[in-house]
């Protein structure tokens, strides 16, 4: 079979990337879509188990950061447009080791687009840039992320997505390069590692484990169901406007400690607990470094542009996720094996 476009997606085994593949190989049978990942701690071909026998859809294992594993995806598939999300992502990490950080998501996308640009030499292409609402810093009590808001990033994760930002329209500015690009709020859904938060708390209530909340748990973030955030890359990349950016958000705001206590009352009826019991298993824990007070997204370009806006209330989301988490327990302990107790205990125990 012949198909119209052939895909790279980076990062394809990971969280979103993974909701990002299933959503496109199902809904454009003519597209092929080639999933390109290291399947580093986070990645897990298990994650996309129910179309990995599709016509339409490949894994190649690969390296962001090796100009020969890339240019042989490209040369081989004939790469026609990228979607971009493959980055080291978890703000902790990156703040025990930031070189890490820079490498992949600094030096890896511009060996993307450097690939990409010695390549395509029309002007149908796509490369579509996934980044964060971090690289925006912190707000205060009042105001939102704008895609006009001035860059202020500061943990090393969001200084190494910021420096990417920046290149992907340098490439623009510089060279015509076709980018598209996309700043997210804070994804949750099924298929998440459980070191980030909804996760973790999730896997703690059921275990009985204390659940770490940093300060007095006081952050605000805006959520975004991961396959509304899937609906708005697919928006993105087929109508967006090149050298445009947009910002994706839930339109929704949770104090960190509302949130682990909204979900230890759902975890409570579910595992028939007494009402409060999951509470109990609350622990502040010393705030993180640069830890930033507040994020809140303006998603309202793509509202009116492109016509996209969540499909689900925070808590029909929040419902939908837990109940993933407790029918995939096997899910989340085959993919630590062991090593996220082992981490847990060293972030997080002070």
């Amino acid at each position: 079979m012949e198909f119209s476009k052939n895909i790279l997606i980076t990062g394809g085994a990971g969280f979103i990337g993974s909701h990002v593949i299933r959503l496109f190989v199902n809904k454009y049978p003519n597209y092929k879509i080639i999933n390109f990942d290291k399947l580093t701690y986070a990645g897990n071909l298990s994650n996309l188990i129910d179309i990995e026998n599709k016509s339409n859809y490949e894994f190649v294992k690969g390296d962001i950061c090796s100009e020969t594993e890339v240019r042989l995806v490209f040369e081989k598939h004939n790469i026609s447009d990228v979607i971009h999300l493959a980055a080291e992502s978890h703000v902790d990490r990156s703040i025990e080791g930031p070189m890490e950080f820079v490498l992949t998501n600094v030096l890896g996308t511009v060996n993307l687009m450097q690939i990409a640009k010695s390549l395509w030499k029309e002007n149908n292409h796509v490369f579509h840039h996934v980044s964060t609402d971090e690289v925006f810093g912190s707000l205060g009590s009042e105001g939102l992320f704008m895609e006009s808001t001035p860059y202020d990033p500061r943990s090393p994760y969001s200084a190494s997505k910021a420096s990417s930002d920046h290149f992907v329209r340098a490439f623009f500015h510089t060279y015509d390069f076709p980018v598209k690009m996309s700043n997210c709020s804070n994804n949750y859904g099924s298929h998440h590692f459980p070191e980030k938060l909804i996760p973790l708390v999730i896997h703690n209530i059921v275990n009985k484990i204390e659940i770490p909340v940093y300060g007095k748990g006081e952050n605000i973030r805006d959520w975004l169901w991961v396959e509304d955030h899937a609906r708005a890359i697919d928006k993105i990349f087929h109508n967006g406007k090149v050298g445009e950016s947009y910002n994706v958000g839930g339109l929704n705001e949770w104090t960190n400690i509302d949130l682990v206590k909204y979900l230890c009352k759902i975890l409570d009826a579910k595992l028939n607990r007494q009402d409060g019991e999951s509470a109990q298993l609350i622990k502040f824990v010393k705030d993180r470094a640069g830890h930033d007070a507040r994020y809140a997204i303006d998603a309202s370009k793509l509202e009116k542009e492109l016509g996209w806006k969540p499909s689900l209330k925070f808590e029909e989301g929040l419902e939908k996720t837990v109940d993933w988490y407790l029918l995939n327990q096997e899910w989340t302990e085959k993919i630590t094996n062991g090593s996220y107790q082992q981490y847990y205990k060293k972030m997080y125990t002070n």
